[in-house]
C-alpha cells in the first residue's frame, strides 16, 4: 500500500515538475511490440534523462520501468527505487550482479529496462555517444527475446524563456549474435540523424 501510495505521487510529481520546468516535452511514438520488453538506450545529460524516459514509459509504452542508476544516486534520492530504479557500483563484484538482474528483467515482455549506456553524464552537445562494456553482460543475461528502442534527447530555448525537451524514438532489431560496436554504430546514426533533424529546426 505505501509503495503504491509513493509510486503514485511522484508519478503525479515527475508529471507537474516536466510541465512547469519546460515549455514543451514532445518525442514521436514509435510502434512496437506489445508481447515483447524492451530495451531502452538513453544518451545522459542531465538530471531529467530518466524522469523523461519515465513519462514517455507511463505514456506510451506502458510497461513496468526500471532503470539503472549509480549506488550513489540510488542512496541520495531516496524514492528512486520506487518508480524502478535498482543500483549498480561500478569496478565492483555486484556490477555483474546487476547487469544479471537487468538482464533477467528482460525476460519478462511486460518490462521495460533504461540503460544510460555512456554511464555518467556527459555535454548534450557531444557529437558521439560513448558505450561502457557492461551493457554485453546485461544482453547476455536475458534470453535475447526484447526489441531496443534507441532514444536521443536534446533541449533547446528558441523564443520561449523555458527550455523545450525533444525525444527522438526509434527501433532497431537487433542480429542474434549482436555486438557491443554494432549497437553503438547504430545508436551513433540514431543520434546523428537526430542531432541534425534538431538542428534544422527554425521557429
Amino acid at each position: 500500500m505505501y509503495k503504491s501510495l509513493v509510486k503514485s505521487f511522484f508519478t503525479w510529481y515527475i508529471s507537474s515538475i516536466i510541465k512547469k520546468d519546460f515549455s514543451k516535452f514532445s518525442y514521436n511514438r514509435e510502434t512496437f511490440q506489445k508481447d515483447r520488453s524492451i530495451l531502452l538506450l538513453a544518451n545522459h545529460f542531465s538530471w531529467w534523462d530518466g524522469f523523461m524516459m519515465y513519462q514517455v514509459n507511463r505514456i506510451h509504452y506502458r510497461k513496468n520501468f526500471y532503470v539503472m542508476v549509480t549506488e550513489e544516486n540510488y542512496k541520495k534520492v531516496w524514492f528512486l527505487k520506487y518508480l524502478g530504479a535498482f543500483p549498480v557500483k561500478k569496478h565492483s563484484r555486484s556490477m555483474v550482479r546487476s547487469l544479471e538482474y537487468a538482464g533477467q528483467l528482460l525476460n519478462d515482455p511486460n518490462n521495460l529496462v533504461l540503460i544510460f549506456p555512456q554511464g555518467k553524464l556527459h555535454s548534450g552537445t557531444v557529437k558521439e555517444v560513448i558505450f561502457e562494456k557492461g551493457l554485453m553482460n546485461l544482453i547476455n543475461s536475458s534470453n535475447k527475446n526484447f526489441q531496443y528502442v534507441f532514444s536521443a534527447s536534446f533541449v533547446d530555448y528558441f523564443e520561449n524563456r523555458k527550455p523545450t525537451i525533444t525525444s527522438y524514438l526509434q527501433n532497431w532489431e537487433g542480429a542474434e549474435f549482436t555486438s557491443l560496436q554494432l549497437i553503438k554504430s547504430a545508436y551513433n546514426k540514431h543520434y546523428e540523424h537526430s542531432r541534425q533533424v534538431q538542428s534544422r529546426i527554425i521557429v
